[in-house]
């Protein structure tokens, strides 16, 4: 029989077994929290799937990338997985823990999508969502307006151990050894350029579609920014715009399908995944990726809400298979919210470019965008006048303001990490080797050396050599708002070293007004050009502009001008501008015209002045300008073209001018999106002369006998070749992007792009005109006339050509199809060009 104080001491200890057994089980339970991030940027990756290993019980991470995941069973181990990505498992103990997960990209082409027989399920879930989409887009609203944040931040990634071993970057090593920090313990290093951030209010009205952004105040800090006045117009929620619904969404210039476009099932394979509750919203995952790996399309998930098939989330990136260059990969995630009304607005949008290195021993850069909107109001729209100014910067939006104050406007703090890099590139600022390189790469940008208040420059035209001036150098300067922010000069002296001719240039300008842009320009000019050759028509194009200064100067003319203009943005889009010149025209060809045509004892003279004033109107209604310092940056036309009316007055007796005149000339420029067949670009231009004229006084269609092509003239006429006295031209050229070279295999790898050209002439010069010109030179010599164009004959030139070969060329092929018969004509030509595209 057993003791009584052994079975009292067995029933004790069964006591004690008994009540500790909830805090046994207490003590099995595991609760786990984190972040989850790229290991390459540092970021925080949403919506990627957590579940501890063995198990059913899992989440999802937040916009920001956190989690919080607890169990009651026996685990071990917890897995992240998110597309795109590397599948990270770690170790987990009982009880509480913070665990973060940095995730490397899986560079590894996802494996297609295999359907059984029947209809995909994703397929009708898509086609509620296309049913719907009149109802839940943002478009349907009259107006809406929020409160904006917006972060942007700008860095070196990529960086090499070879790279970090070169002389220049381990002067920066003592930076670079702390740059870890920034991404984690486990991710890749960065080196932080800039970093900008912004609070705004943005507006939008739909009929007419109108929007504007108040910039209220931002933050600016990097290396080379001297000053964040045109940064902080770039820098707002307007630029981070981007609406799923619509066919197309565009990105870095590139028309890439959405997929919630209308034909969704031509572009892309989808597949259901999962239902989830997001919040108290009852979810579809869906995840998609393109039929055709080249094209401009997206690879990602999205979550459709079941109540009404409204996007709520979607996750999306491009790799490299792309055509697009440079890119090694663009991630753009965002989440949105309904309105009282039913239509959805972006809540938080992120945006990640990666830019890859150009060489394997350079860096990449990556570009970090960020936004988050609120205190949304709708349907509620102002007055026109209201959206009059695209984006408006607050006088004070730059004035200093210390962390706390900001710390009231951010949407959410900063992270520690990205305190980190105000502190980093304030170091970098002050390391001599940073300042070399900064200086170097603005020459090559700006084309000018930057002395502080003054520029030297441009470099494009140092030096050139032709068959008129031989070899010429030249310098010159301008001025910059930091000397002034009314007034700007400049200037340019060269000299030719065989016509032994110095030439200049001087010119000043005056701004009168920044809210309604209202400029005064005077120039006085001494120089040389081209027949032909409009520098102010081709002032877009300095490439163009310097190489036509090389070769043999067909129908060169020397010139003295004088100018004084004056132009104001009256409203919005509305832009007026009258100006002044007298010039004068000193043939270098032999060159002649009758001073009293059908007389045969009349003069016949090679020089001319004339004095003209002209009165020019522009209207472009959705054209967005920036100011850039003291000048005024257009950012392009978006759906609406550009018009352009211009009368000009030639002015008898006035300065020593010879001639009355009356010219009307009225251009269109339009963009012209084409979606899957890329986008075309066309200048319409009609130009009537009403008097008798010399021929360098009507309009002489631009030539190009230069070897690289110009999307500005009539690239196989010969210089100063054809004169009319009313003529429409058009110009037109289109970007395939890919479209055709994309679906052809091994071809789809080099990236190849197709573009087309088509120019076109209808014009005639009438027989006062004709008669004009003589057929000899005041000295009796021959003389070069210019040839003319016979009715219902217009001169035409077809093209077609690759670019995008090893990413920085192009090649035209050119067919002359008419006016074949006049001497020294090329009937085809093979043009080299090197550009810069995306």
């Amino acid at each position: 029989m057993m003791p009584a104080q052994s079975v009292y001491q067995i029933a004790k200890r069964l006591s004690c077994a008994f009540f500790m057994i909830p805090s046994v089980l207490a003590a099995q339970e595991v609760e786990v929290q984190g972040k989850v991030t790229s290991s390459s940027t540092g970021d925080p990756i949403p919506y990627a799937s957590v579940v501890f290993k063995g198990t059913t019980e899992g989440v999802s991470t937040d916009f920001d990338g956190n989690y919080k995941l607890h169990t009651k069973l026996k685990v071990d181990s917890i897995t992240v997985t998110s597309i795109g990505y590397k599948i990270r498992t770690k170790p987990v103990s009982t009880g509480k823990q913070v665990i973060d997960f940095q995730l490397e990209e899986n560079t590894t082409t996802l494996s297609e999508f295999v359907f059984v027989a029947g209809d995909n399920p994703a397929f009708e879930i898509l086609r509620n969502v296309i049913k719907n989409k009149n109802h839940n887009d943002k478009r349907k609203l009259s107006a809406y307006e929020y409160d904006s944040y917006t972060k942007t931040e700008i860095d070196i990634n990529q960086i090499s151990e070879k790279l970090r071993k070169r002389k220049a970057m381990r002067k920066i090593a003592q930076v670079l050894d702390s740059i870890d920090r920034v991404v984690g313990e486990d991710g890749k290093p960065i080196l932080p350029l800039s970093i900008s951030e912004s609070v705004s209010k943005y507006y939008y009205r739909s009929s007419p579609a109108l929007k504007t952004e108040h910039i209220l105040k931002t933050k600016i800090s990097g290396v080379g920014l001297n000053d964040g006045s045109t940064v902080s117009q770039i820098i707002g929620s307007s630029f981070q715009e981007y609406n799923f619904y619509q066919n197309w969404l565009e990105i870095l210039s590139k028309n890439f399908v959405s997929p919630l476009a209308d034909g969704w099932r031509l572009y892309y394979n989808y597949d259901l995944v999962d239902s989830v509750y997001l919040g108290n919203d009852f979810c579809y995952q869906l995840e998609f990726h393109p039929k055709s790996q080249a094209d401009l399309t997206f690879t990602g998930s999205m979550w459709i809400r079941k109540d009404d098939f409204a996007l709520k989330r979607i996750d999306v990136s491009v790799g490299k298979r792309a055509n697009i260059n440079f890119i090694d990969r663009i991630q753009l995630q965002q989440e949105l919210a309904p309105t009282a009304s039913g239509a959805w607005l972006p809540v938080k949008t992120r945006v990640l470019i990666n830019i890859a290195e150009l060489t394997k021993n350079s860096a990449g850069l990556l570009a970090k965008f960020y936004s988050s909107n609120k205190n949304f109001v709708v349907n509620q729209p102002h007055k026109k006048e209201f959206y009059e100014k695209r984006i408006r910067v607050a006088e004070d939006a730059q004035s200093v303001a210390d962390n706390s104050y900001w710390d009231t406007l951010r949407h959410e703090p900063l992270k520690q990490a990205e305190k980190n890099v105000y502190q980093m590139i304030d170091t970098l600022k002050h390391i001599p080797v940073v300042r070399t390189y900064t200086e170097v790469f603005k020459l090559v940008v700006q084309g000018h050396y930057d002395l502080g208040k003054i520029e030297i420059g441009p470099y494009l035209n140092a030096i050139s050599s032709n068959t008129v001036e031989g070899i010429r150098l030249q310098t010159g300067f301008r001025t910059n708002s930091h000397l002034s922010k009314k007034m700007t000069y400049s200037g340019l002296i060269g000299y030719g070293f065989q016509d032994h001719r110095l030439k200049y240039s001087f010119s000043v300008k005056r701004i009168l007004n920044r809210e309604h842009w209202t400029t005064v320009n005077f120039r006085l000019r001494n120089d040389i050009v081209r027949l032909g050759i409009d520098e102010e028509a081709v002032s877009s194009n300095p490439v163009f502009f310097a190489a036509s200064r090389w070769g043999k100067f067909h129908r060169a003319y020397y010139y003295n001008e004088f100018f004084v203009s004056g132009q104001r943005e009256f409203l919005k889009g509305l832009r007026g501008r009258l100006a002044f010149r007298n010039w004068t025209f000193n043939p270098t060809y032999p060159f002649g015209f009758n001073q009293q045509p059908g007389d045969s004892t009349s003069a016949v003279l090679d020089r001319f002045i004339s004095s003209e004033a002209f009165f020019e109107v522009r209207y472009a209604r959705d054209e967005t300008f920036i100011q850039n310092g003291n000048e005024r940056i257009s950012l392009g036309l978006e759906k609406w073209p550009a018009l352009t009316l211009r009368y000009t007055h030639g002015i008898k007796n006035v300065f020593g001018s010879n001639f009355n005149y009356d010219k009307v000339l009225f251009n269109i420029d339009q963009k012209i999106r084409m979606g899957l067949w890329g986008n075309g670009y066309m200048t319409l231009t009609g130009e009537y002369i009403y008097n008798q004229l010399p021929y360098p006084l009507l309009t002489v269609h631009l030539g190009n006998q230069a070897s690289t092509f110009s999307p500005y003239t009539f690239n196989l006429m010969n210089y100063g070749e054809f004169a009319s006295d009313e003529s429409v031209s058009m110009h037109y050229r289109h970007y395939f992007e890919g479209l055709l070279l994309n679906r052809i295999p091994l071809m789809n790898r080099l990236k190849w792009r197709l573009v087309g050209t088509a120019n076109v002439i209808y014009g005639s010069l009438r027989k006062p005109n004709q008669a004009i010109i003589s057929d000899f030179t005041p000295a009796g010599d021959p003389s070069i006339k210019t040839n003319f164009f016979t009715a219902n004959h217009p001169y035409v030139e077809l093209g077609y050509g690759v670019e995008n070969i090893f990413k920085f060329f192009r090649v035209d092929f050119v067919h002359r199809m008419t006016y074949l018969d006049s001497p020294n004509v090329r009937r085809f030509g093979v043009l080299f060009t090197a550009q810069f595209r995306l």
